[in-house]
This record gives structure tokens, sequence and C-alpha cells, in this order.
């Protein structure tokens, strides 16, 4: 039987990705046999001629494999980065973008503007990023987050109890805002944030096979123009925003001019405003709800 040494794993898994064309092999490699050993990059390099037990490299071999058909990293290692902390992810749930931190970071600049406690909701929370990224760096916040998917809220509950956030961050099951129709009381929120499906149908058909064969539908399709949950986002919000609060959406990279005409449409909101992200897209739709 062949003895395995992290080198020579390293360099065998790297010429089989490169030659399926996986981006970044090397990366993806060092990525892979990372998480099978349990170990950082850099330990992989310190300990370059350590042996590998074969359960250890069939076990990266499957994951090789799985790399090769086009499945994310994010999957076959069950983790991703997303605003300086580390995310369980599942494909029961979208693998979060580096867009959607501006998004996070708009809404921190927002509260950070605000005296005392600050209520907020998170719609669509997939895996819980925004909310737990937004309670990790204001503390003063305190969030309902909803989602349609169970599964994809058990997901969220790992990560709101990695962060020890369980008594600030509320996980609901439902429809948009149908789960804290009767959850709040009255209350209103200052902050509504959410990163909606907004895929229309043309461009799902082209997503990359990596997106379209792994992630799921349900977090990424959004009707013929991609503009269906927005639609019902924008037209709801404003019942449950208290004056002077905000909605802060992620859109599609197009969308900028038809989510501003929606939301100047329902005669509710004021500062208008279409971010652009780091490669001149828009990206990110903010209103802020008008005073009586």
């Amino acid at each position: 039987m062949r003895t395995w040494t992290i080198q020579k794993l390293l360099s065998w898994t790297t010429e089989r990705l490169a030659a399926k064309a996986v981006d970044s092999p090397r990366l993806v490699a060092e990525l892979l046999l990372g998480h099978v050993l349990a170990m950082q990059r850099v330990e992989l390099y310190a300990g370059a001629d350590q042996f590998v037990a074969q359960p250890e490299v069939e076990h990266l071999r499957q994951l090789a494999d799985r790399a090769c058909q086009g499945e994310p990293i994010a999957y076959l290692t069950g983790k991703i980065g997303f605003y300086s902390l580390q995310f369980h992810v599942t494909h029961d749930c979208m693998i979060p973008r580096p867009e959607t931190e501006l998004l996070v970071e708009r809404a921190i600049e927002f509260l950070r503007g605000r005296t005392g406690q600050q209520l907020i909701c998170d719609l669509c929370t997939g895996c819980g990023c925004i909310a737990v990224a937004i309670a990790e760096n204001f503390a003063h916040a305190r969030i309902v987050a909803t989602d349609i998917s169970e599964p994809a809220l058990r997901v969220a509950a790992q990560n709101v109890e990695k962060y020890h956030l369980k008594d600030r961050i509320e996980l609901l099951c439902g429809d948009l805002f149908e789960p804290v129709t009767t959850r709040l009381a009255g209350d209103k929120f200052d902050l509504i944030v959410c990163n909606p499906p907004y895929v229309s149908a043309a461009e799902y058909e082209t997503l990359a096979k990596s997106v379209k064969d792994f992630e799921p539908k349900l977090a990424l399709f959004g009707g013929a123009d991609g503009l269906d949950i927005c639609r019902r986002v924008i037209q709801e919000a404003g019942e449950y925003l208290m004056p002077d609060g905000a909605l802060m959406l992620e859109i599609g990279f197009a969308q900028g001019q038809a989510i501003k005409s929606l939301l100047e449409q329902t005669g509710t909101f004021t500062e208008i405003r279409i971010e652009k992200d780091f490669q001149n897209h828009d990206r990110i739709a903010i209103a802020k709800k008008m005073s009586p």
C-alpha cells in the first residue's frame, strides 16, 4: 500500500483538481486537506513530511472527487468566512457572498447612529450570517430573523449558538413577515434587512454549475424578473417599521432603478438610494420610512 505524506497529498490533489479545471486548485487542495486533518494551511507546510492515515486519505479523495464535479468548497468543508466570522453552511442554505458584507456594513453604520436598544428584522436569514454579524458588531441589537426554510433555520441556529447569541437573536420559521405578526405585540422595527432571492428566470438558466446544481433554488430564484420577493418586502415593510426606521435590501446587479421605483411608488419611504458594490454593480437599496 502506498504511503502518503501531507506534501504528496497536496501535490496529488492539486494535479487532480487542475486537470478538471477547478479554480485555484492549490488553494482548494490546501483547504480540503486542512479540513480533513483539522489543520491550518500553515500547519500543513510545517508538517509536510507527516504521514497521513488511510481513512483520511480516502476522505480527501472523496472530497476531491466532489470538488471536481463543481461542488462548492464551502459545502465540502461545511464552513465559510463572512464579515471576519466563521459560519457553518450546508446545502440547505445559500453560501454567503462577500458582496453581502456591504449590507451588514451599512446596517451597522445606521444602528450606531441611533441610541438605545435597536429592534431589527432579518428576512430570508438563511444560515443567519447577517443577523449574527450585526449582533456581534452592535451590542444593543435585538434581532428577529425569519426564513421559510426549516432546514436553513437549523443551520442558522447552530451559528447563533456558536456565537452565544440565543438571548439576542430569535429565529422564526415562516414566509417573510408572517411569523412576526403575532410575535411582536405591536412593536415596530428600527431596521429591516433582507437578502432575498432575486435571480430572474433568464439569469437562473445561465448560473454557474457550482451555483445552479448545488445551492437551493428557494434561496436564489426571484420569479420571472427576479423581483417577486423584493416587491412583497417593499410593499409590507412600512407596516413593520417605526418612523425614521430603515429598510435595507440586497439586490441584483442591474435592479437598482426598478427597486428605486418600487420604493417610491409606496409613498412610504424617503432618502432612497442605491449603492454599488466593489465591481460597480447595483447591490444595496436603502430607504427610510417617512415620519407621519
